[in-house]
């Protein structure tokens, strides 16, 4: 961005000016010392440093590829620093993309992606012990750029705690998946999930010389990335690597088993050019096999019409042992409080047909079970045949991991529910879709094609509204609560309980104050309660 450009030079010349002594370094607001390394960022505001494209991992190169990642040499990054700051005031190659299959290509992005973009206070030191929120994008886990969701705004307004930006493997680099892989000479299941988890060890260790608390970390997402949430919620790991969620439209997309994938293994690997032998030597053929054969044969493999199309988590027996909605309707989850919406008009499903929309995004379902979830949507209820599918496809797809998530938290913890009702302006609709609040929250950022983006401009009343959304979430973050540090004019954010199912619509004001809010507080309808909890007993063939 420009204002990066800018201060960036502004910065350069200042530390040129200051020859290359130690101890003056120590005291430049925008180079951080890890302790094997000295990073130097952007001061993006007054007071603010953006630290982009931190190793948290080592390169899953060669080899490595499809596997799970390793730990970060510290001692051959001091080496190959040779005791200079190392420049971190540029975006990192983002992830290698998928095709979102709206024309597109994927293919764009490079493997050596395990980086993470740090936020933090101008002059933020060890021993800040400032709160800490990493965030994980969406994007279907095959597709997105950490680049188009920047935290500098949020720090600016909130200068009190740290952030970190995950860039993950996507798509077939991060979640192929065969039965071979129960052997670890092939390959892991979920290397891009891995990923995340390495991230969060990283944190652990080294977000203290940012001025971050590793014992204070929030775990956010939206999309895929709040699918990624609900499953570190549930997820086998070794280490309490966070202490807060917040769940932003869950992607309820089927937790296959490996075997449920071994076609889409098959389809890849003779799409790439490796179809021949047995498993590991297929294996072998597509970890030499160069971008350019394995990008074409992902996208293939995403366009055919039914089955599991996409490179996804899996039911691996290892890191996931169920399926989330059930392992969090029966308790098995960290116990930590929790934020957890959607959009009011979600579904991620075109057309007409309930049953047919419901069959191709939960590939388990027959025809029988998808006109069972069609009886439960009844068009009497709706007031008209689109808001009808709409319902019966966005609460099974999105909308009730807010209903199941919130109500097991509130039987032993905190949880607050909203729903998001601000469109966004730049869609051409007033229906507010997926991924609308990320309009407003990131400077009014869209995504594009392999990896691109674009910010629009904001008027005053959007500006305003944007700060009272960051101010809810950092208040989370913060304190555990959204109304500790809210914006005074901001309403108070009721917990949600299974006796008074409260939530927060969050939206502009309809006069356009900027010294208003919009928002206020509503309880969940019992229609919705009702379909909610028949989507969740429908978990056995969701799959998710």
């Amino acid at each position: 961005m420009l204002w990066h450009r800018a201060i960036q030079l502004l910065t350069s010349l200042h530390l040129l000016s200051s020859a290359s002594g130690s101890g003056f370094l120590a005291t430049v607001p925008n180079v951080v010392d890890t302790g094997y390394a000295k990073y130097r960022g952007n001061l993006s505001f007054p007071n603010t440093v953006a630290y982009l494209g931190i190793p948290y991992a080592e390169p899953p190169l060669g080899d490595r590829r499809f596997r799970a990642p390793i730990t970060l040499d510290t001692n051959r990054v001091t080496q190959a620093a040779g005791g200079k700051v190392i420049d971190a005031t540029e975006y990192p190659d983002f992830c290698v993309q998928g095709s979102t299959g709206a024309g597109d290509a994927g293919g764009a992005g490079s493997e050596d992606c395990l980086k993470v973009n740090i936020y933090a206070p101008a002059g933020a030191k060890a021993g800040a012990n400032l709160p800490v929120l990493v965030y994980i994008h969406g994007g279907g886990y095959f597709y997105g750029n950490p680049r188009n969701w920047p935290f500098d705004g949020w720090i600016h307004q909130s200068p009190n705690v740290v952030i970190v930006s995950v860039y993950y493997r996507l798509d077939s680099l991060g979640f192929l998946s065969t039965p071979e892989f129960a052997d670890p000479a092939n390959g892991d299941f979920n290397a891009g999930f891995s990923d995340q988890v390495e991230a969060l060890k990283w944190v652990q260790k080294h977000i203290s010389a940012f001025g971050g608390n590793p014992r204070k970390v929030t775990i956010n997402g939206e999309s895929a990335g709040g699918s990624s949430v609900e499953l570190h919620l549930v997820a086998q790991t070794d280490e309490n690597l966070f202490s807060g969620v917040i769940a932003q439209s869950v992607y309820r997309t089927p937790l296959a088993t490996p075997e449920q994938r071994a076609p889409q293994f098959q389809a890849y690997a003779v799409k790439a050019g490796c179809g021949t032998g047995s498993v590991p030597d297929q294996l072998a053929c597509l970890r030499n096999a160069s971008l350019s054969a394995l990008a074409p044969a992902q996208d293939f493999v995403a366009s055919q019409s039914t089955g599991y199309r996409q490179f996804q988590p899996v039911l691996d027996g290892k890191i996931f042992t169920d399926f989330p909605t059930r392992q969090i309707s029966e308790g098995k989850f960290a116990n930590v409080p929790v934020m957890v919406g959607s959009t009011t008009n979600e579904t991620l499903s075109g057309g007409t047909s309930i049953a047919a929309a419901l069959e191709s995004f939960f590939p388990s379902i027959t025809n029988a079970t998808a006109a069972a979830f069609e009886a439960e949507y009844p068009i009497a209820d709706f007031a008209s045949a689109a808001l009808q599918f709409q319902a019966a496809t966005g609460e099974s797809e999105l909308l009730c991991a807010r209903h199941i998530i919130a109500t097991a938290v509130s039987k032993r913890n905190k949880a607050w529910t909203y729903r998001y009702n601000q469109a966004n302006p730049t869609s051409g609709s007033i229906s507010v879709g997926h991924a609308a609040e990320n309009w407003m929250m990131f400077q009014g950022s869209n995504t594009g094609f392999n990896g691109t983006g674009m910010f629009t401009p904001m008027t005053p009343i959007e500006d305003a509204f944007a700060s009272e959304l960051i101010a809810y979430w950092l208040s989370f973050v913060r304190a555990g609560d959204p109304n500790t540090f809210k914006l005074a004019r901001s309403p108070e954010w009721t917990e949600f309980s299974s006796a008074e199912r409260n939530r927060i619509v969050l939206q502009q004001d309809p006069q356009n104050r900027t010294t208003v809010s919009g928002s206020f507080v509503e309880q969940q309808s019992a229609g919705e309660t009702e379909r909610c909890e028949f989507v969740q007993s429908q978990v056995g063939v969701q799959q998710c």
